[in-house]
C-alpha cells in the first residue's frame, strides 16, 4: 500500500512538472573531444538528466555552429536524429578550440489556473512576477503566455583554447561566460554576462546547477549584478549549467505574460 502511495505521488509530481513546461538543455555525452571525432549532442527536452519529448528540427528557429576560428555554420535536418525522447545534433569538428553550439525555438503557447501558475513562477526562479501579482492582486489569475527557448553549450575540442568561447549568437536572451570555462577547474569561480536583446540584463533570477557521478546537485539561485554579471562558485567537477526564465507581462487579449528562456552548459574537469 505505501508503495502505491508513493508511485502515486510520484506520478502526480511528473505530471504537476510537465503541465509547467519542459527545461531545454545542449548536453553531450562528453564536452571534451578530439578533431574529426564525431560528437552528438542531446537535446534534452525535460529536464537535465532526462528528455521526456524529442524536438523536432521544424520547431527550430535557428541552429549555428560556431568553429573556433570564428566561422558560423548553420546545421541542416540532415545533422539531426533522434529517438521516442531525445534529438541529437551530430557534429565533427574539424578544428582544435573551443566551440559555441546553438538552437534557439519558435514561440509556443500554454496557460496554467492561477495556482498551478503561481507555483510555477516559485519553482522556476521567476518571483518578481510572483511579487507583482500579489502586489496588484492578481493571484486568482490564471496565467496565459507565450514563451521561446535559446540554448547553448561550450565544447572542448583537442588541446587548443580560444576565444570563440565567448561569441555572441545573437539570440533574444543569452548567457556569455567571461573566462573560458576549460581553463577552469573545481574551486575557481566563474562569471557569466546575461543579455536580453544583446544588453545586459540587470537583476535575473538565473538558476545554476551540475551532474557528478550521475548525480544532480541542488540547484542555486543567483541574480545578476548591475552589469548583468552572475557568479558561480565550480564547487566540484561534472557537466555544468545555468539557465533562467525572463519573464514580461504584456497587452494581449488572449495572453497576459511573455517569456524567454536561457540555458548555457560547459563542463569542468
Amino acid at each position: 500500500m505505501r508503495k502505491k502511495i508513493l508511485t502515486a505521488c510520484l506520478l502526480n509530481l511528473l505530471l504537476f512538472a510537465s503541465a509547467f513546461g519542459h527545461d531545454l538543455f545542449l548536453k553531450p555525452d562528453s564536452f571534451f573531444a578530439k578533431v574529426n571525432q564525431k560528437i552528438s549532442i542531446s537535446v534534452m527536452n525535460g529536464t537535465f538528466q532526462r528528455s521526456e519529448g524529442a524536438v523536432s528540427f521544424a520547431r527550430l528557429t535557428d541552429a549555428s555552429v560556431v568553429a573556433p576560428s570564428g566561422v558560423r555554420t548553420n546545421p541542416k535536418e540532415a545533422d539531426f536524429t533522434k529517438n521516442s525522447t531525445t534529438a541529437f545534433l551530430n557534429l565533427v569538428p574539424s578544428e582544435a578550440g573551443n566551440y559555441v553550439v546553438g538552437l534557439s525555438t519558435m514561440w509556443r503557447k500554454n496557460s496554467l489556473k492561477a495556482a498551478e501558475f503561481n507555483e510555477y513562477l516559485t519553482l522556476e526562479g521567476i518571483p518578481d512576477i510572483l511579487e507583482n501579482r500579489k502586489r496588484d492582486k492578481e493571484l486568482e489569475i490564471d496565467g496565459r503566455y507565450r514563451y521561446s527557448k535559446y540554448v547553448k553549450t561550450i565544447l572542448q575540442v583537442g588541446g587548443e583554447q580560444t576565444d570563440s568561447y565567448k561569441t555572441a549568437l545573437g539570440y533574444a536572451v543569452e548567457m556569455i561566460p567571461q573566462a573560458n570555462p576549460y581553463k577552469l577547474k573545481k574551486g575557481n569561480s566563474i562569471e557569466i554576462l546575461c543579455l536580453k536583446d544583446g544588453k545586459p540584463l540587470v537583476g535575473q533570477t538565473v538558476l545554476t546547477g551540475y551532474e557528478s557521478g550521475g548525480k544532480l546537485a541542488a540547484e542555486k539561485a543567483i541574480r545578476s549584478d548591475a552589469r548583468g554579471i552572475i557568479k558561480i562558485k565550480l564547487d566540484a567537477a561534472g557537466k555544468w549549467y545555468a539557465k533562467f526564465i525572463n519573464m514580461v507581462k504584456i497587452d494581449d487579449p488572449k495572453l497576459n505574460y511573455e517569456s524567454k528562456w536561457a540555458t548555457l552548459t560547459f563542463e569542468i574537469k
